[in-house]
């Protein structure tokens, strides 16, 4: 059973460097970024479609998809459109693409990017009304106005990317999550530790080669740390909590800021066949979106009602999964979603599943590393975990099945059931 009525494939894209927050990709910006990416894909293969996200806003432009693909000079018949929902920007725009296959868009190009080192600046609603109020009557008057702005007409990023509704951030939120769940430091660390090995490890062993583009300012990852270690893990400060000695977030368990723009492929059969021979690909089964109660039930604990739900409608338990990529915007984020979703009682009450879903098996998450070390430019982490599935779940015999997974800012979150053919 399927969710498509045809067979529907995501192939393995590529992907920049994911360079750190304020370093060697911050010169750029999200357009500028996602240029080579794109234009390295389109040498594979044009699409006849073109879905790209971004989340952090930008008022230089309202479509960034048809502005990277003309910045990109590429062939302008191709229509594109662009694509938001948080964390989960870029699996979000492979599930609008999978649905828009067939009639002459057999093969699409999808992702997204993100510059976290270069966020926007902009007035308060309040100030821009008083500003262009101002514009309409008296020019003058309002470029005199311009000058007597204050921090207090500015949205700063004083918090980081902060929940709009709650005014905090996701740090913030997981904290709460954390001891909800009784999620040690200990664990969120041993989870971290264990990502910055298995990226190194990945880059070491050329798993990364034919899914990474180089830039000139960057070859590789910057973020995962072969020098990382259990102790310095365990001797950095909370980074959220600081106050009540309970805090378990630090930079170390947390995905750093990054910059990057990542894609993908989604294409039916005749899209794969124009891709070059070879180019990993996969089975996309079916997709779950949920959403839950961010000031119940956790800001990144979606994913817990949409897995279950996803895999008994296919009749599938853990065990059935060869591969979970689940994303790590924190380790502890990771370690609670697990934590409810192989509690029983839970996923009865919450996801609505009655059945057995079995034994958990963690040798199976996230193989060659997840964001905690790779790193998390907002509208390219969907985009780097399909490609990096689609590639770990080719080397895997046909019939393997894997889950992808994303936790979204807003109590949401997307799952992907893939499948080895």
């Amino acid at each position: 059973m399927s969710r498509f009525a045809k067979p529907v494939f995501l192939a393995a894209g590529l992907r920049t460097p994911f360079g750190r927050g304020g370093g060697a990709l911050a010169a750029y910006d999200a357009v500028s970024l996602s240029v080579p990416v794109v234009q390295a894909m389109a040498q594979q293969a044009e699409p006849d479609l073109f879905v790209w996200g971004t989340v952090i806003p930008n008022l230089g432009w309202s479509n960034i998809a048809r502005e990277v693909w003309l910045d990109a000079k590429l062939n302008p018949s191709v229509p594109a459109f662009s694509i938001v929902l948080a964390c989960s920007t870029s699996m979000t725009a492979t599930f609008a693409a999978a649905g828009m296959l067939g009639a002459g868009a057999d093969l699409t190009l999808v992702g997204g990017a993100e510059v976290m080192s270069r966020p926007s600046l902009a007035l308060t609603a309040a100030s821009s009304k008083r500003l262009t109020d101002l514009f309409a009557k008296d020019a003058a008057a309002a470029l005199a106005e311009l000058q007597s702005l204050t921090p207090r007409d500015f949205v700063l990023p004083t918090k980081g990317w902060a929940n709009r509704i709650t005014g905090r951030t996701m740090g913030d939120h997981m904290e709460e999550t954390a001891k909800a769940w009784n999620i040690s430091r200990a664990a969120q660390d041993e989870w971290a530790l264990k990502s910055h090995r298995r990226a190194v490890d990945g880059w070491n062993d050329g798993f990364f080669d034919n899914l990474v583009i180089s830039l000139p300012e960057l070859a590789r990852d910057a973020n995962p740390r072969a020098d990382t270690s259990a102790e310095r893990l365990a001797a950095l400060k909370p980074a959220f909590d600081r106050d009540s000695g309970l805090g378990s977030i630090t930079a170390g368990n947390s995905s750093p800021i990054t910059d990057g723009a990542a894609g993908c492929w989604v294409a039916n059969e005749a899209g794969v066949s124009r891709l070059p021979t070879g180019t990993p690909h996969v089975r996309l089964v079916d997709y779950e979106v949920s959403a839950v109660d961010l000031h119940t039930e956790g800001l990144l604990m979606a994913p817990s009602y949409g897995i279950p739900r996803l895999l008994a409608r296919h009749q599938l338990a853990y065990p059935d999964i060869a591969l979970w990529e689940i994303h790590e915007a924190f380790a502890a984020q990771v370690l609670a979603n697990v934590a409810a979703i192989t509690d029983p009682d839970w996923v009865r009450a919450k996801a609505g599943v009655e059945e057995d879903l079995g034994p958990f098996d963690w040798d199976r998450v996230n193989p060659m590393g997840g964001s905690v070390a790779i790193g998390h430019p907002f509208g390219a982490t969907g985009a780097r975990d399909l490609s990096q599935a689609v590639k770990e779940l080719w080397a895997l015999p046909v019939g393997s099945r894997a889950i992808v997974s994303i936790c979204a800012d807003g109590g949401q979150g997307t799952v992907a059931l893939l499948e080895r053919v």
